[in-house]
């Protein structure tokens, strides 16, 4: 009998499906090697960015460019680029654009949503189609500037918000989570005389906010990685975003208002500004992403068991 009994749990143990087997010391090692380096692939241009950012022009110049071993640490290309110049003013007009911007794609998106998951609203298949085919079919660039130009937003901030305000890609991200919510939940609002806006702001957003919070981040990080529409859009250079000004810096190789004469002195490098514009460039989004993660797992989740 206990020969049988041990035959059968040896055929269990070779029948097993792969991903049942424990993991071996040798995989486990070489993922654990991997990893590592993808750690480093990520992290190691971006340590060579901050130590450069940071270091000063005789430093910089003994290592004949990008600086990997820091000798020192100096603040003063920072100092200079926030002392109120073109990559201060940039700065400023990027975090406005950006949190007006995402405001205002929020509201709309919501709004559009929630409409949008109603099965009842009027127009809701109609509106539903010609949204999707907007997805597929876009007017050009010509149409689209000659638009934002007969409605006299040319050198205005209003032209790097509106033209790329909606993503619909977004909208049906979120009306998907807004069909999930449990219907009895509205009915029962309904009879106790809430309207569709008490709703919405009482009931689907509170238990959406993972999926909020995730489109929120899309819609900021467009907004602040923006540079195309001020590029057409803008023609004064004081009102271009820090990312048009990134550009100017590290691809056209062009100065920094205000900071020629102190990058012709050698006391900054250029090189130690180009690479502080490029972490200021880099910190909301570095700063953001790790308070939203936690809520795009659960998201993902909510999407997973959803119906």
């Amino acid at each position: 009998m206990s020969s049988v009994l041990t035959e059968d749990r040896s055929e269990e143990r070779v029948t097993r499906p792969v991903w049942e087997e424990a993991p071996h010391p040798a995989g486990l090692a070489a993922k654990g090697a991997i990893l590592v380096l993808a750690c480093l692939a990520v992290l190691f241009p971006l340590w060579i960015v901050v130590v450069t950012s940071l270091s000063d022009a005789g430093t910089i110049t003994e290592a004949g460019g990008l600086v990997i071993v820091p000798d020192g640490i100096t603040f003063r290309s920072y100092q200079e680029l926030l002392s109120g110049g073109q990559v201060t003013r940039a700065t400023l007009v990027s975090l406005g654009v950006t949190g007006f911007g995402t405001l205002f794609s929020m509201t709309v998106s919501i709004l559009c949503a929630y409409g949008l998951s109603r099965p009842g609203s009027l127009g809701h298949r109609p509106m539903l189609m010609f949204l999707l085919a907007t997805m597929f079919f876009g007017a050009g660039l010509i149409p689209t500037y000659l638009l934002v130009q007969s409605l006299g937003l040319i050198d205005s901030y209003l032209a790097l918000i509106l033209p790329s305000a909606v993503s619909v890609f977004n909208i049906l991200v979120l009306r998907a989570f807004f069909m999930g919510t449990a219907p009895e939940l509205i009915d029962s609002a309904r009879i106790d005389g809430a309207g569709e806006l008490r709703i919405l702001l009482q009931i689907v957003l509170p238990l959406s906010r993972a999926v909020i919070a995730v489109i929120a981040l899309f819609y900021a990080v467009g907004y602040w990685n923006a540079w195309f529409n001020a590029s057409i859009y803008l023609n004064d250079q004081d009102m271009m975003p820090l990312q048009n000004v990134l550009n100017q810096l590290v691809i056209k190789g062009e100065r920094p208002t205000g900071l020629a004469q102190t990058i012709n002195t050698g006391e900054i490098n250029t090189l130690s500004i180009q690479m502080a514009v490029m972490v200021l460039a880099l910190i909301p989004v570095a700063v953001l992403s790790p308070f939203v993660q936690k809520h795009f797992k659960k998201g993902m989740l909510i999407g997973a068991i959803k119906g």
